[in-house]
């Protein structure tokens, strides 16, 4: 099959496909004499698996370590049961995190009980406030994704 359809059975936008491809997680695709990508049901369950880990906030590289598993299915999988128990573990730091985010942001609701000018909006003042106090008293700020990101690592097109 050519990248579209690959991309519209595992509704994965062609452009997330080549970077996968790029990124090594999916090998790269033979061409035809016009070089067109064909694929084939391996490289569809492979892309549909990546995508599930992806839709459980796993990372580039930890899906790599998880493919290396899969393509050594002898290999004893102890080191799988490792990697999912810190995921695990940095689901439930995220967690953590926005649910201190979710307080935060009804404390911040409570400042304005009626709609009224912008000038007198007690949530507008807070943020005012907040925003002009050195950043050593502030609160933790709202961090986005579960894990820290390597430097140079590029942002993934379909993980948004």
């Amino acid at each position: 099959m050519k990248i579209g359809e690959l991309a519209s059975l595992t509704h994965t936008p062609v452009e997330t496909i080549r970077y996968y491809e790029r990124e090594g997680l999916l090998p790269e695709a033979a061409r035809t004499g016009g070089n067109y990508r064909i694929y084939d049901e391996t490289q569809a369950t492979r892309l549909s698996f990546i995508r599930h880990c992806r839709g459980l906030d796993m990372t580039l590289d930890e899906i790599r370590t998880l493919l290396r598993f899969k393509d050594d299915p002898a290999r004893n999988c102890g080191d799988v049961n490792a990697l999912l128990d810190a995921h695990i573990g940095h689901v439930a730091a995220r967690i953590r995190e926005l649910r201190q985010l979710e307080k935060q942001l009804k404390n911040l609701r409570e400042q304005c009980a009626e709609a009224q000018d912008a000038a007198h909006c007690g949530i507008l003042n807070e943020l005012t406030d907040l925003a002009s106090r050195p950043a050593a008293s502030l609160a933790p700020g709202h961090v986005h994704g579960t894990h820290t990101r390597k430097s140079g690592q590029r942002g993934d097109p379909g993980a948004g």
